[in-house]
C-alpha cells in the first residue's frame, strides 16, 4: 500500500486532483441562519459572504477521527500525513492533533500555516511523495518543508466582513477609522492574517498584490493559484498580470475562495497562494 495523504475543504483542490492524488478530504463548516452545511458537500449559498447571521466553524473531531481511520486502514499501515489549514486561523489543527492521538505516530498532523491553495500546495507535496513511494517520514518531511516555501496574499474590497472576523491579528487596529482602506494582507511565517500594505484604491491595492507576489518568486519557478470571492474578472486580470511579471511560471489557476474563507474576507477579495520551487528557473 501507500502512505495516505488528508486535508480539509480549505485546501481548494478540485475533484480531479484529490482523485489523482488519492487525497481524502474532511469538509469545514458554515453556519447559516442555525442549519450546518458542510463545505464541499452540502450546497453553500455562493454570497454566502453577504448574509447577516453567518459563522464557521472547523472540522469536527468526530469527522477527523473517522477520516484517519480510515485512512490509515487504506494506507494497509504505512500511515496517514494530514495537512490542515493554518492554526492561527481555524480550530481544526487542534482538533486535528487530538485525533490524532488516538492512532499514535502512524498519523502525522501538519500546519500548513496557510489557507486556500496554500493547504492544497502543501497537501500536493506530500501526496507527491507518497505516490513515489516514500514512506511515512519522508513523507511528512515533504510535506513540512512545503510550508516555508508557501506565501498568501489577499486584497480585502470590504471591510465589514473582517471586523466581524477574529482571525485577522494585529491588523485589527487600523479596521476601526480606515473607512476606505483597501488592504493588502499576508498570511505572516505563523500562518496569521497580518496587513502589509494600507492601500486607498483597488487598483493599486492589486497593483501591489502583484508585485508583492513577484518579490517572493523572483527568478525562481513556482506554481501560483488566484482565488476570489464572486470577482471573476479582476482574479482574471490578476492571473494575466502575473503570467506577464513572471514568464517562468505557468499560467496560475483560478477558482472561487470557497465558503469558509469568503465569510471572513467578504466580496470582491483577491487572494494569490504561491508554492516557490526550491530552485531558479533555468
Amino acid at each position: 500500500m501507500a502512505v495516505m495523504v488528508v486535508t480539509d475543504s480549505s485546501a481548494r483542490l478540485r475533484p480531479d486532483e484529490l482523485d489523482q492524488w488519492g487525497i481524502r478530504q474532511v469538509p469545514l463548516h458554515v453556519l447559516v441562519d442555525g442549519s450546518d452545511m458542510r463545505d464541499g458537500i452540502d450546497q453553500v449559498p455562493h454570497d454566502v459572504h453577504a448574509h447577516a447571521h453567518v459563522t464557521t466553524a472547523g472540522a469536527t473531531p468526530a469527522d477527523l477521527t473517522g477520516l484517519y481511520r480510515q485512512a490509515l486502514a487504506d494506507s494497509g499501515g504505512d500511515g496517514v500525513v494530514a495537512v490542515h489549514l493554518s492554526a492561527a486561523l481555524s480550530s481544526t489543527f487542534s482538533s486535528a492533533i487530538g485525533a490524532a492521538r488516538e492512532f499514535g505516530p502512524e498519523v502525522r498532523v501538519v500546519n500548513s500555516r496557510s489557507a486556500a491553495a496554500g493547504v492544497g500546495f502543501v497537501a500536493l507535496a506530500a501526496a507527491r511523495a507518497a505516490a513515489r513511494g516514500d514512506d511515512l517520514d519522508a513523507v511528512e518531511a515533504a510535506a513540512r518543508a512545503a510550508v516555508p516555501r508557501g506565501h498568501a496574499f489577499i486584497v480585502v474590497h470590504r471591510l465589514d466582513n473582517l471586523r466581524r472576523s477574529g482571525r485577522i491579528g494585529t491588523a485589527a487596529s487600523w479596521l476601526g477609522t480606515a473607512l476606505s482602506l483597501k488592504p493588502l494582507l499576508h498570511l505572516d511565517v505563523d500562518g496569521r492574517l497580518v496587513l502589509s500594505q494600507r492601500i486607498r484604491t483597488v487598483s493599486k491595492a492589486h497593483a501591489a498584490l502583484v508585485e508583492a507576489v513577484a518579490e517572493v518568486v523572483g527568478e525562481r519557478k513556482a506554481s501560483l493559484a488566484v482565488h476570489h470571492v464572486d470577482n471573476p474578472d479582476d482574479a482574471a486580470e490578476i492571473a494575466a498580470a502575473l503570467t506577464e511579471r513572471l514568464p517562468q511560471v505557468n499560467s496560475p489557476s483560478i477558482s472561487a475562495m470557497g465558503p469558509v474563507l469568503s465569510v471572513h474576507v467578504g466580496g470582491g477579495a483577491i487572494g494569490v497562494c504561491v508554492a516557490v520551487d526550491a530552485e531558479k528557473a533555468r
